[in-house]
């Protein structure tokens, strides 16, 4: 029976062995959305100096990273339907590009207002990055391992992001100050933007937009044979996609997409809100910001070692179980942290807390990755992690609103409320996608 060129091609990419190009997607993917982690970890590392300094107040701080937040939100939602349209390739060059550009006039901002300004520019260019990066991984990984090829970019690029990142501006932000850290940052985006050059596209979206022969090409250097001569590919509406792929999202995955937009508020609030201001927060009993982030950085440890335990739960568990339990967790140390009584505690409970927003997190950020067709992937991820950034973005100013007008155990009551809420929503992001090909999780469309 002939077989459809988008179904050779998916069946062929589930069942590969890993190849050199494999690693390259995977080293390239996990340098890009390295930055992507440390530009939210640098702003809450650099507060204390940036506040001590005069040069904003905590509130104009906190306007400009509603400002970044604000600008990923629509980057993360625009590349949804260029990258989608045109490509995985085009979009990932050019994200880097703007934001590397842009980071770097940053540093040279003569107020809190030019900042937040180009701060939003460099977080368009951001958006794209995570939920590229996922799309891109996942496309690429073979079904029985794209768990852990996926959860490896995240762990390589994505949580060691997080340590590294409070370890630099400890170390360099006497000798650097806050505007040398962020141009060190611009500059290393611009070099991993060069390297991208070598990246090859998806050949999962190839085969769905009329690129079938690309494809096989492309398989072929992977070191995957072409049909036999006496097999016929066949070609069908899903092998030259024109559908919307916005359009697609709505039509046919609206729970998918608005269960994910759950997820991703309470995810990206969470972390990225502790992120901003939880350097700050253990600088107000009474440390020194040079202690304080050497805290921050013993609990962001953290971040590894749950993302080297996701690699493991997410193929032993599944998507679902790892993510729900994790969540619950979470909000259970989010409430031991504020009663945690001597700095030894606060260095455990924090630890633990962390542990588990990143493994619920970003389990949950795989499992919505793997649930929409390859013509409309980009976009059902993007638009879930848009609305993610976007309720980050109000959710960063209200954590200072809390705390200021109720108290530290305040934010952290809000915090596990909210953890609570998303773990109950993780069910309904779709059917548990452990070992299932991507095709068949949500089959392409035409």
């Amino acid at each position: 029976m002939a077989q459809s060129i988008e179904g050779f091609v998916g069946a062929a990419m589930d069942d590969a062995r890993l190849s050199p190009i494999h690693y390259r997607v995977f080293a390239l993917i996990a340098a890009g959305y390295f930055f992507d982690v440390a530009d939210y970890v640098i702003l809450g590392s650099l507060i204390p100096d940036m506040t001590r300094s005069g040069f904003a107040t905590a509130p104009q701080i906190a306007t400009v990273a509603s400002a970044t937040l604000f600008g990923l939100f629509l980057g993360t939602v625009a590349q949804g339907e260029f990258t989608d349209r045109f490509g995985r390739k085009t979009v990932y060059q050019f994200n880097l590009l703007l934001y590397g550009l842009a980071t770097i006039a940053a540093a040279f901002s003569p107020n809190w207002i030019w900042l937040a300004v180009l701060r939003f520019v460099a977080g368009i260019g951001l958006g794209a990055e995570q939920p590229l990066c996922f799309a891109y991984a996942g496309e690429y990984a073979p079904k029985n391992i794209r768990g852990r090829f996926i959860g490896g970019v995240q762990l390589v690029g994505g949580a060691f992001s997080w340590p590294l990142t409070t370890l630099f501006a400890l170390a360099f932000r006497d000798s650097l100050g806050w505007r040398g850290c962020w141009i060190a940052i611009g500059v290393c985006a611009l070099i991993v933007f060069l390297f991208r050059f070598s990246l090859p596209e998806s050949p999962r979206w190839l085969a769905t937009h009329g690129q079938g022969s690309r494809a096989l090409d492309l398989l072929e250097r992977m070191g995957i044979k072409r049909p036999a001569p006496g097999e016929t590919l066949i070609t069908d509406a899903a092998s030259d996609s024109h559908s919307d792929p916005i359009a697609v999202v709505f039509r046919h995955y609206r729970g998918r997409v608005i269960a994910g937009m759950v997820c991703f508020v309470a995810f990206f609030g969470v972390a990225l809100g502790l992120g901003a201001w939880l350097p700050s927060m253990i600088a107000d009993r009474g440390m020194t910001i040079t202690k304080s982030l050497t805290y921050t950085f013993g609990m962001q440890l953290a971040f590894p070692c749950a993302s080297t335990f996701m690699m493991f739960a997410l193929e032993r568990f599944g998507r679902k179980r790892t993510a729900i339990t994790a969540f619950v967790m979470a909000g259970v140390f989010a409430v031991g942290f504020v009663n945690a009584d001597t700095n030894a505690m606060l260095l455990v409970v924090g630890f633990c807390m962390i542990f588990f927003i990143q493994l619920a997190g970003n389990s949950m950020q795989i499992f919505a990755s793997e649930v929409f067709p390859t013509n409309a992937r980009a976009s059902g991820f993007g638009l879930a992690q848009g609305a993610g950034r976007l309720g980050a973005a109000f959710i960063i100013p209200a954590i200072l609103w809390i705390q200021t007008g109720y108290g530290t155990g305040a934010v952290f009551v809000s915090v596990a409320s909210v953890l609570v809420i998303a773990a109950g929503t993780v069910s309904l992001i779709g059917p548990e996608s452990r070992g299932v090909a991507l095709d068949v999780l949500a089959p392409p469309e035409g």
